[in-house]
């Protein structure tokens, strides 16, 4: 901070040819400045200007730094206006993260009307279906769907979604109806979860949980591959309300066993940099969450 004081200073009397002069530009005491300027003397180990009772002037040495600092002056200003006003109008990238099938139903549409109403803001999207670390990878916003766990990111609910169990309505016909959960060891059951881990899903109702353990005849690693699996009636599988909440208004798909699905998990666009989010976090996150939750009904496929 001297540092820099001594510096302005110094371009001040530079310019102004004289101390009280740039003693009042600076709306400083004449003997401040002439001390912060005899400070930056020592430090550097020359003289920068020459003193008469009439003017001050640059010595060969000041002439030199005085063409440094111009330009080291100039350049902060306009860092500092640069900051200033990606608090006031959205500019720069925006980098965001969400899981893959919402970010692309859900995110990539409102990104481009986004980017349509912001010319200066471009954006890169990150959708993976595992938590990534906002500030470890660089990122502006994630979309979490889940509760969240205590952190200093700063959090604004959109949403929710819940488990749904669902099968094509031709299986249904073929293979009957499970009214229960215990009577999914008769159907064929396509699992989305990959090789590894258990092979159970859990409901609960009456307030009693449930944990039913499975024999799936199909795993497969992306929720995609298993809901086009149901979707072409070859069996029974369970995913998230948003990921198949088209397919049942449209009606490729039955939602089964909905009483026993009694837990909904909320939706949040978070982010890191608090109340003072930069004007390109802000505006996102206004335009997300009103359309997000605008689609209450489709996310939770009700």
């Amino acid at each position: 901070m001297d540092r820099f004081r001594e510096l302005s200073t110094f371009v001040a009397v530079a310019e102004e040819g004289a101390f009280n002069a740039a003693a009042r530009r600076l709306n400083a005491s004449p003997p401040a400045v002439t001390r912060l300027v005899t400070a930056l003397e020592a430090r550097l180990g020359v003289q920068l200007l020459t003193r008469t009772t009439r003017q001050v002037a640059l010595t060969e040495a000041g002439a030199r730094l005085m063409a440094d600092a111009t330009g080291i002056l100039a350049g902060l200003e306009a860092a500092e206006a640069s900051a200033a006003g990606a608090h006031e109008a959205p500019q720069g990238v925006l980098r965001i993260t969400a899981p893959v099938l919402f970010g692309q139903r859900f995110i990539a549409p409102v990104l481009r009307d986004y980017l349509d109403a912001y010319p200066a803001v471009r954006a890169q999207a990150l959708f993976v279906d595992r938590i990534i670390d906002l500030i470890d990878e660089g990122l502006d916003v994630a979309l979490r769907i889940g509760e969240l766990p205590d952190s200093s990111l700063s959090a604004t609910r959109v949403g929710a979604v819940r488990r749904v169990t669902v099968a094509a309505p031709d299986y249904l016909e073929r293979q009957g109806r499970p009214e229960a959960p215990g009577e999914l060891a008769g159907h064929r059951i396509i699992f989305p979860g990959g090789s590894g881990g258990l092979r159970t899903w859990e409901y609960a109702a009456g307030g009693k949980r449930r944990t039913v353990r499975l024999d799936p005849a199909l795993i497969v690693n992306t929720m995609q591959a298993a809901i086009d699996a149901a979707v072409a009636g070859w069996g029974v599988t369970r995913v998230l309300s948003y990921q198949v909440g088209d397919a049942i208004a449209g009606g490729t798909l039955v939602e089964v066993l909905a009483a026993s699905e009694d837990r909904e998990m909320p939706i949040h666009l978070v982010h890191s940099e608090g109340r003072r989010a930069a004007a390109k976090i802000r505006a996102f996150i206004d335009m997300a969450a009103r359309r997000l939750r605008a689609e209450a009904g489709r996310l939770a496929a009700r």
